[in-house]
Protein backbone atom coordinates (compact mmCIF):
# COMPACT_ATOMS: atom_id res chain seq x y z
CA UNK A 1 0.00 0.00 0.00
CA UNK A 2 0.82 3.58 -0.68
CA UNK A 3 2.34 5.82 1.77
CA UNK A 4 0.55 9.14 2.72
CA UNK A 5 2.33 12.08 1.52
CA UNK A 6 4.72 13.67 2.68
CA UNK A 7 4.56 17.07 4.15
CA UNK A 8 7.30 19.83 3.58
CA UNK A 9 8.36 21.94 7.18
CA UNK A 10 5.73 24.63 5.38
CA UNK A 11 2.89 22.35 6.35
CA UNK A 12 2.10 22.22 2.77
CA UNK A 13 2.13 18.96 0.86
CA UNK A 14 4.75 18.94 -1.87
CA UNK A 15 3.12 18.20 -4.90
CA UNK A 16 -0.06 20.06 -4.10
CA UNK A 17 1.33 23.43 -4.01
CA UNK A 18 -1.09 24.27 -7.37
CA UNK A 19 -4.19 23.17 -5.67
CA UNK A 20 -6.94 25.98 -6.07
CA UNK A 21 -8.98 24.48 -2.85
CA UNK A 22 -5.47 24.60 -0.87
CA UNK A 23 -4.70 27.90 -2.35
CA UNK A 24 -8.31 29.38 -0.87
CA UNK A 25 -7.90 28.13 2.20
CA UNK A 26 -4.19 29.31 2.15
CA UNK A 27 -5.77 32.77 1.73
CA UNK A 28 -8.52 32.45 4.76
CA UNK A 29 -5.16 32.10 7.24
CA UNK A 30 -6.42 28.97 8.18
CA UNK A 31 -3.85 26.96 6.30
CA UNK A 32 -1.75 25.65 8.47
CA UNK A 33 -4.77 24.34 10.80
CA UNK A 34 -6.52 22.46 7.58
CA UNK A 35 -3.29 20.61 6.91
CA UNK A 36 -2.90 19.27 10.74
CA UNK A 37 -6.29 18.05 10.23
CA UNK A 38 -5.25 16.11 7.09
CA UNK A 39 -1.69 14.93 8.70
CA UNK A 40 -4.26 13.52 11.75
CA UNK A 41 -6.57 11.62 9.40
CA UNK A 42 -3.29 10.27 7.53
CA UNK A 43 -1.93 9.37 10.82
CA UNK A 44 -5.07 8.04 12.02
CA UNK A 45 -7.38 6.90 9.63
CA UNK A 46 -10.36 8.05 11.75
CA UNK A 47 -12.05 10.96 12.16
CA UNK A 48 -13.20 10.60 15.45
CA UNK A 49 -9.75 10.45 16.49
CA UNK A 50 -8.85 14.07 14.78
CA UNK A 51 -11.70 16.01 16.86
CA UNK A 52 -9.58 18.72 18.12
CA UNK A 53 -7.93 19.75 15.21
CA UNK A 54 -10.92 19.43 13.21
CA UNK A 55 -12.88 22.01 16.00
CA UNK A 56 -9.59 24.41 15.69
CA UNK A 57 -9.96 24.20 11.89
CA UNK A 58 -13.53 25.10 12.02
CA UNK A 59 -13.48 28.01 14.53
CA UNK A 60 -10.34 29.27 12.12
CA UNK A 61 -12.99 29.06 9.36
CA UNK A 62 -15.76 30.50 11.32
CA UNK A 63 -13.78 33.50 12.40
CA UNK A 64 -12.81 34.51 8.89
CA UNK A 65 -16.65 34.44 7.61
CA UNK A 66 -17.17 36.43 10.33
CA UNK A 67 -14.23 38.76 9.45
CA UNK A 68 -15.58 38.39 5.38
CA UNK A 69 -18.80 39.39 6.01
CA UNK A 70 -17.68 42.48 8.11
CA UNK A 71 -16.29 43.21 5.55
CA UNK A 72 -18.36 42.77 2.76
CA UNK A 73 -20.91 45.04 5.02
CA UNK A 74 -18.97 47.79 5.43
CA UNK A 75 -18.21 47.87 1.53
CA UNK A 76 -22.00 47.79 0.64
CA UNK A 77 -22.64 50.17 3.55
CA UNK A 78 -19.31 52.97 1.80
CA UNK A 79 -20.63 51.54 -1.66
CA UNK A 80 -24.32 52.51 -1.10
CA UNK A 81 -23.75 55.83 0.52
CA UNK A 82 -20.99 56.90 -2.22
CA UNK A 83 -24.12 56.02 -4.73
CA UNK A 84 -26.90 58.21 -3.05
CA UNK A 85 -24.40 61.14 -2.09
Amino acid sequence: MASPPTHSRSGRPEDEEDDPVDRMITRTGCGEQHYAVQECMAEHQDWRLCQKPVQTFKDCMSSFQLARKEQLRKQLSKDTQTSTG
